[in-house]
């Protein structure tokens, strides 16, 4: 996909369609396009819009999970100052959020860039 408005909104539709027919919950479903959301939304600040990018979304036997791959190896994630419940701060609480939400999260080296793996845990 292409980095961008449009590209989020049908790749979060096809993430819903994708993991439902598969037989994950809907609550797990939403956390996933929640998840999504947040890796591209990094990926665009980290590389500009229109970059691309590598979305995998899948099930496996621990949980659904989605990867996002982008082309910057060298920018990766790391936690802000920010706190969680801050009233003033615009940006900050990504890397805490996917901590709440995902089992496990991997950003590795891949041919394309880096990717960042995260595990719903069970679906």
């Amino acid at each position: 996909m292409l980095a961008g408005p449009h590209g989020l909104s049908l790749t979060r539709r096809l993430t819903a369609e994708i993991l439902l027919a598969y037989g994950v919950s809907a609550e797990t479903s939403a956390t996933a396009q929640l998840v999504l959301s947040e890796l591209v939304g990094n990926a665009i600040r980290a590389c500009g819009d229109d970059v691309p990018l590598v979305v995998e979304v899948y099930v496996s036997d621990t949980g659904a999970a989605v990867a996002v791959h982008d082309p910057a190896p060298d920018l990766l994630p790391r936690p802000a100052a920010s706190a969680m419940d801050s009233d003033v701060a615009e940006s900050g609480r990504g890397l805490p959020l996917l901590n709440l939400l995902c089992t496990d999260i991997a950003v590795t080296t891949s041919p394309i860039g880096k990717q960042i793996r995260c595990l719903l845990g069970t679906t």
